[in-house]
């Protein structure tokens, strides 16, 4: 058993210590379409990413909620780093409700593990065999890949979702990270030709932290005491409010001391659009932070999460994902001609953001919609 403190206060200096680091490193980080090694040497050298980590193998005894803050910090120096950590330690997070001989597997030699994921069964077969499983196929989006020596998926039994736990020499990653934004997340594909995985490398999605208490009996941390999918997708929130950040600090920056004909400071639509994409994201992070910690509260209390609160918490991340959209398109909309070379940062934010919110979870018509139905008195007909 490890027991691993530092004050958050020390690991929001060293988050806040890297943000210009990464921002130096963004464009090679688009060029090489992966974190530089550099980066992820840094990360790891930070322990920032062991906030994700059980605290049994070494994790900090720290807020989950600190995460995402860090994850935020991280997105307005560069959003594709930030992206990547946080899923890392997210990764970590949901090891943790795996049994413990898999945990063993995952952490037993070092808490440095990075593990990347696709967690919906992409193009997949899954058999049950003596011990375990047979396992093949081929996934998409599984972000930070090229770093990561674990990679958890998805596939589909009779009984519902699996995930799987597998090591780098169970499955290969396929170059096929060719696009527009997030281009340094390296989120590549996966494949895996008739892998063995032994049963305890298995988990049911819809049953972790709810009907399987595994991960609470094992840690007694209160992130495990709640259902995987209530907490799961934060992670992805967090960096859309670096990358928001990001745009605002770029935008003020360009435009601070500026005055004349033109885009300049003095202009009213200059003041008003810094101040609307403000708010909005200043609601963002305010809403983010009230819906974890009401979240890790009632974890802590072992208070049920109704159909409706988990509706609404699906709401609210799609919600904050717009936000965050509108935040950056409102500036990037009116900075003029010289937003778009490539030698400044705000066009690498706004293609970011576009990226980022591609997810249909945080779609308001599908991640948003659940709340709706159930608020109406009908029953979900989809994930919540």
């Amino acid at each position: 058993m490890f027991d691993q403190v530092l004050a958050p206060e020390e690991l929001l200096r060293r988050a806040s210590e890297l943000v210009p680091v990464l921002r130096g490193r963004a464009d090679q980080t688009e060029e090489l379409r992966r974190i530089p090694d550099e980066s992820v040497r840094d990360l790891l050298a930070s322990e920032l990413h062991l906030i994700g980590v059980p605290r049994r193998f070494g994790g900090l005894d720290v807020d989950y909620g600190l995460m995402l803050e860090v994850a935020a910090l991280l997105g307005s120096g560069c959003a594709s780093t930030s992206w990547c950590y946080s899923l890392w330690a997210a990764h970590s997070w949901l090891v943790g409700y795996w049994p413990l001989e898999a945990q063993q597997d995952v952490f037993g030699e070092s808490p440095d593990v990075l593990l990347s994921s696709s967690l919906n069964p992409g193009r997949s077969t899954l058999e049950k065999t003596d011990g375990g499983f047979r396992l093949s196929g081929q996934w998409e989006f599984s972000s930070g890949s090229n770093a990561a020596s674990w990679v958890m998926v998805g596939a589909n039994l009779p009984e519902g979702l699996v995930w799987l736990l597998l090591p780098r020499s169970d499955y290969k990653v396929v170059d096929t990270w060719f696009v527009s934004g997030l281009r340094g997340t390296g989120s590549n594909d996966i494949v895996i030709k008739d892998a063995f995985v032994p049963h305890h490398r298995g988990l049911n999605r819809d049953r972790a932290g709810g009907e399987d208490q595994n991960g609470w009996v094992v840690h007694q941390q209160g992130r495990y005491r709640l259902p995987a999918l209530v907490l799961l997708g934060w992670d992805l929130v967090a960096p859309m409010i670096g990358i928001a950040q990001g745009m605002i600090d770029e935008y003020t920056s360009q435009l601070t001391g500026t005055s004349g004909p033109g885009r300049t400071a003095d202009l009213d639509g200059v003041q008003l659009r810094l101040s609307q994409s403000s708010a909005e994201l200043d609601a963002a992070r305010a809403l983010m932070r009230s819906d974890v910690s009401e979240t890790l509260e009632m974890a802590q209390t072992g208070k049920a999460f109704s159909t409706l609160v988990r509706a609404r918490l699906r709401r609210d991340k799609a919600f904050i994902a717009q936000l965050c959209l509108s935040s950056v398109n409102r500036l990037f909309e009116f900075s003029g001609g010289h937003a778009i070379f490539n030698s400044g940062a705000a066009q690498r934010f706004h293609r970011d953001i576009q990226a980022a919110v591609r997810r249909d979870g945080f779609i308001m018509e599908i991640g948003g919609l659940q709340y709706g139905r159930v608020a109406l008195g009908l029953d979900p007909d989809g994930r919540i």
